[in-house]
């Protein structure tokens, strides 16, 4: 007689979690290349958005490289090639500081992306209980930060 043990899922790991971001990178890459815009400039236009549409241009550009474990230059790039693109646009402020704002085309842009990524995310989130996703994200999120400090 020969009994069926369960096989219990997988302990969260790094292999896991590498697994889970690669699945994600072709989609978004996938919904990025049918508007032309780079990972970099996504990831301009998510912080802009995250702003509430503008934000500092040295702090976002320091979000960027951050979020993108990049250097500067390759955020200072996508910043100048969305403003030549008239995606985002300098906002009058007093003192040294510079504002970047999103332009009409910018805001469409970023609202196209997001709305692409939305339904690809709904559909295959769709039937994983929330509370799971909710464990999952904080988990992921203590993760990532504790890599940060290590990495500092």
């Amino acid at each position: 007689m020969t009994s069926t043990a369960s096989t219990a899922p997988p302990a969260l790991n790094p292999q896991i979690v590498g697994q889970a971001e690669k699945a994600h990178k072709p989609v978004l890459d996938r919904i990025l290349a049918r508007t032309g815009t780079t990972m970099t400039q996504w990831v301009a236009l998510k912080f802009t958005a995250v702003g509430g549409g503008s934000a500092d241009r040295d702090q976002l550009i320091s979000a960027i490289a951050g979020a993108l474990q990049t250097d500067d230059s390759a955020a200072h790039a996508a910043v100048a090639e969305l403003t030549t693109a008239d995606l985002l646009k300098d906002l009058p402020v007093e003192g040294p500081s510079r504002r970047l704002g999103f332009t009409d085309a910018g805001e469409a842009l970023f609202q196209q992306i997001s709305s692409a990524v939305d339904d690809v995310v709904t559909r295959v989130y769709a039937d994983i209980p929330a509370d799971d996703l909710a464990t999952a994200g904080r988990v992921l999120t203590l993760i990532t930060s504790r890599l940060d400090s290590a990495r500092a």
